[in-house]
């Protein structure tokens, strides 16, 4: 069981299992300071909250705001919201206020506290019946993005403790992590609190399919996880015969749920055999020029496969991930694939926006010049959102706009100028007309992709280079495109335009 000294032996120096990614954080210049006797006052007083409270599983319901707070600390969070973490149950669960946690520790904590309570206990009955919660969870957001990540970290901390929960209980609250928790996440680039938050749901969730996946896909995960290790030695030689400094070579297993979700699409047909990446090698650098630098070495040293070879950095995926990607012919020919990233990548590419608390304390003061780094223009999805919410009376259809926007499989497309624009799966030019601006959309005419004259209604795929062409006289948009469009935006703009002509 965890004490407020590993919560703070955490934000000083870090823990040996979190050691490598609290390295990272606090080698930060620009990491928030910390006071870390208000930390105690606020462990002490949320302690003295819940004296006596106890949790389904018989420990002390302290434990809970500690582990939350815990997690926080390890995603490099500031002090407000890991106090925060710390107090967020105070007012439900304890006969303390708001009034008395913005007495003792200041607006900044009270106003993350009443955000959290202000998303209420809903219990879960599938996403069409839960409409108001998640209009509430995007008002959060746009407000302070910080609330939803302490509501991520406490739902990590209910989900390792679902075993003394009963069965129906169990199965709700891991539902309702897969279907709306992990997909925001993902959203929000925060990668590593997807992966557990899908990895710790799944065996509630898909028994008998996590029973198959341990039993046949484990063991294989493990005999990879040997090789790779082989390979990452070689690495290691090579890098520092050539002299290219690292920060760190190390195999990563490809997240259980994530693998499943792989495995049972119809080119793979459960077929283990078809995926190269069980297991990757992530190799760490200073800076940029690093990345580059131990690409080719490792293109010396192997065969790059073609196609698999990525680069990020230049074309970065609109949540801010950065890396290069390559899948080489490697030990005894078998394909590994590798990631190559700097300290600073690997932890937006972990904990997404999150990660900003490891630059600045507040988001709003992030130099948002600095390439790779999540803007606060990166969360205008959560800002169009809670537009919409305004302009959409009906559960229903902010229900579907929500589907395309947050939980449906998104396509990254480039314009001619190389910019990179996240649209929903089956998104067509005419969504991506729209997406650039309306006027684009309303006067599109025709469009080309990959250099290709194209239909209308084409369905985009992954990696497309989308030209559009307009005419000035246009009227207006046609109102059959009204019959393939995807985004909210994109119909929304065509009924109302196209009913003007």
């Amino acid at each position: 069981m965890s004490t407020i000294d590993d919560l703070i032996k955490i934000i000083k120096q870090g823990s040996q299992k979190n050691k490598y990614k609290l390295q990272v954080f606090n080698n930060f210049k620009n990491r928030p300071k910390v006071d870390l006797d208000l930390i105690r006052l606020a462990y002490d007083f949320a302690a003295d909250a819940h004296k006596g409270q106890l949790r389904k599983s018989g420990i002390p319901y302290i434990n809970h705001p500690l582990e939350t707070a815990i997690t926080l600390a390890q995603m490099g969070m500031d002090q407000d919201t890991i106090i925060a973490g710390l107090l967020h149950d105070v007012p439900e669960d304890t006969h303390f206020t708001l009034v008395d946690i913005e007495k003792n520790f200041g607006s900044g904590v009270a106003k993350l506290v009443t955000g959290i309570t202000k998303l209420g206990v809903l219990k879960y009955r599938g996403i069409e019946k839960y409409a108001e919660n998640l209009r509430k969870m995007f008002i959060s957001m746009a407000q302070d993005v910080r609330i939803i990540i302490i509501k991520m970290a406490d739902r990590i901390n209910n989900l390792k403790t679902l075993e003394s929960l009963p069965p129906e209980k169990r199965l709700r609250i891991a539902k309702e992590s897969l279907d709306i928790y992990a997909p925001i996440a993902n959203r929000l680039g925060m990668g590593q609190i997807k992966g557990e938050i899908e990895d710790l749901a799944f065996s509630y969730v898909y028994p008998e399919e996590y029973a198959w996946m341990k039993k046949e896909v484990m063991p294989k995960i493990e005999l990879r996880m040997e090789y790779i290790e082989k390979v990452i030695k070689i690495i290691k030689k090579e890098l520092s015969a050539k002299k290219i400094k690292f920060y760190s070579v190390h195999g990563r297993p490809k997240r259980l749920f994530s693998l499943y979700k792989k495995l049972i699409k119809p080119h793979y047909n459960r077929e283990i055999g078809k995926i190269y990446d069980l297991a990757a090698v992530r190799v760490i650098v200073d800076d940029v020029s690093g990345c580059y630098s131990v690409l080719g070495a490792l293109h010396d040293l192997w065969k790059p496969m073609p196609g698999r070879i990525k680069d990020y950095i230049a074309q970065p995926k609109p949540n801010g991930y950065q890396s290069l990607h390559t899948t080489v012919f490697c030990v005894d020919g078998k394909l590994a694939e590798i990631q190559i990233r700097t300290k600073e990548m690997d932890a937006q590419a972990e904990f997404g926006i999150a990660a900003h608390w490891q630059y600045k304390e507040n988001v709003k003061n992030i130099d948002t010049t600095k390439k790779g780094y999540t803007s606060p223009k990166k969360l205008k999805w959560v800002q169009d959102l809670v537009q919409w919410q305004k302009d959409i009376a009906d559960n229903e259809q902010f229900l579907n706009s929500l589907t395309l926007d947050v939980f449906q499989n998104r396509i990254f497309v480039f314009t001619p100028q190389g910019d990179v624009i996240d649209l929903p799966e089956e998104a067509t030019p005419v969504d991506f007309a729209y997406h650039v601006h309306s006027w684009i959309g309303d006067h599109c005419t025709s469009a080309k992709v990959n250099n290709q004259i194209a239909t209308l209604d084409r369905k985009l795929k992954n990696g497309d280079i989308i030209e559009i062409t307009t005419d000035k006289n246009r009227k207006g948009p046609s109102h059959d495109w009204l019959k393939f469009v995807k985004t909210h935006a994109a119909k929304s703009k065509i009924r109302s335009n196209s009913s003007r002509h």
